[in-house]
């Protein structure tokens, strides 16, 4: 649940950056507002590399969510460099390219994390 509601965090502030760089564009605090978005989304990508390795490490389960929040983060890191360099021609499709991802890894995160001492079938015990 704990990489859910982080990939869920994740999402909102990647769809709140484009918000931000529209008032960049046509207010005098716009700057500010888009830096304060870039790095909300920095800070929840380091969340989330946090929450996929503590959802990995106790259940045993894939590493593979932590491969896509490293990647995940790099691009993270990638974005503001590209925004602060102003190379708006690179910065603007990986940003729709990073908020494509986050829905794509929202769709495929469970509702839960599997536990195996909550499944669903237990065998009956003797009596």
């Amino acid at each position: 649940m704990f990489l859910r509601v982080t990939l869920i965090l994740q999402t909102l502030a990647l769809f709140a950056a484009p918000i931000t760089a529209g008032l960049l564009l046509s207010v005098p605090n716009g700057r500010t507002l888009h830096s304060v978005s870039a790095y909300t989304v920095f800070t929840v990508a380091i969340v989330h590399v946090i929450a996929a390795i503590l959802v990995w490490r106790p259940g045993g389960g894939s590493p593979r969510p932590i491969l896509y929040a490293v990647v995940f983060l790099g691009l993270t890191l990638a974005q503001i460099a590209l925004g602060i360099a102003g190379v708006k021609t690179v910065h603007v499709p990986l940003g729709v390219l990073m908020f494509g991802m986050s829905l794509l890894q929202l769709s495929r995160t469970p509702r839960k994390e599997h536990s195996p001492s909550h499944d669903s079938f237990s065998p009956a015990e003797p009596a």
